[in-house]
């Protein structure tokens, strides 16, 4: 990742680790969901926990249970229980979800691609893809060097994960860059058919010019039938435009402007096709004669 992106990613962090939930309950659950964060996140954990803690310092007991420590010294957060997720209201489930991405989640949008995995045990890797799917933002998970690695590679399904877990004005950054490069990528696309579509065109207006040239050099265009001339004399005036142009220009049919420049190309490349024919090609392709 840039650094622009690195500093996106740790605002974002940041932001939902300033979160302070309300309710006694949600409490509980982000602690639950911060425990066995990895080594190098363990001291910004312990902070967030601690701050968990404290805040609950006022009922009495800490998050689970225990007593809030020794007078003057605050709160210290202790191992969590489990986290019973069958039976945790939905704002409990929200913050636990947050506190296992902030203590086991990973954000990277390195080369326009937006990634976020988790990286747990593989049992409990299986059990939060369960979870996931439950909250309709169903995930994949993996074996990688023997833990288990839930992913998203949906830029959608990663946004409104982040959005369910509270954050904000970073992920309004987030949205906007995803918005505009995918805007970007839509004109780069739509730019890129219009130049091949060009370049063909092009590249036909030339090979048809040079074979009206090598027809009328030979007196073979002269034989040719009305509508045939008349289509090669608007590709001379007019070599830039296309089949739709040079039929509005003559009043003929799309169809019948491409036949025509098709049958020219084809007696440029046969140089004994249509000498002295012009009376039996008549008879066996009509639609190209003079209009009666």
């Amino acid at each position: 990742m840039t650094t622009a992106e690195r500093d996106l990613v740790g605002a974002l962090r940041a932001e939902l680790a300033a979160i302070d939930p309300h309710r006694r309950c949600c409490r509980i659950a982000e602690s639950a969901g911060l425990a066995g964060a990895f080594e190098s996140r363990r001291r910004n954990i312990h902070r967030l926990a601690l701050r968990l803690s404290r805040a609950r310092a006022g009922e009495g007991t800490d998050a689970h249970g225990g007593s809030g420590g020794a007078p003057g010294a605050g709160p210290s957060p202790v191992a969590p229980p489990p986290f019973e997720w069958a039976r945790a209201a939905e704002h409990c489930r929200t913050a636990y979800l947050r506190g296992r991405f902030l203590a086991h989640g990973s954000l990277s949008l390195a080369s326009g691609r937006t990634h976020l995995e988790f990286v747990l045990p593989p049992e409990e890797a299986r059990q939060l893809c369960d979870q996931l799917d439950q909250l309709e933002m169903p995930a994949h998970w993996r074996l990688r060097r023997g833990r288990g690695v839930v992913t998203w590679k949906s830029v959608e399904t990663v946004v409104t994960f982040l959005k369910v877990l509270g954050g904000g004005s970073s992920l309004l950054e987030l949205e906007s860059r995803q918005v505009s490069r995918s805007v970007r990528g839509d004109l780069n696309r739509v730019i890129n058919a219009e130049s091949a579509n060009l370049g063909r065109a092009v590249a036909a207006a030339a090979r048809q010019l040079e074979a009206i040239a090598t027809l009328e050099a030979d007196g073979r265009l002269a034989e040719q039938p009305y509508a045939v001339r008349l289509v090669a004399d608007a590709r001379r005036e007019v070599p830039e435009a296309t089949f739709t142009d040079l039929a509005e220009r003559l009043g003929l049919h799309r169809s019948a402007v491409q036949r025509a420049l098709d049958r020219v190309e084809r007696l440029a490349l046969h140089p004994d096709e249509g000498v002295g024919q012009r009376g039996r090609r008549r008879g066996g392709r009509r639609g190209l004669g003079r209009p009666r």
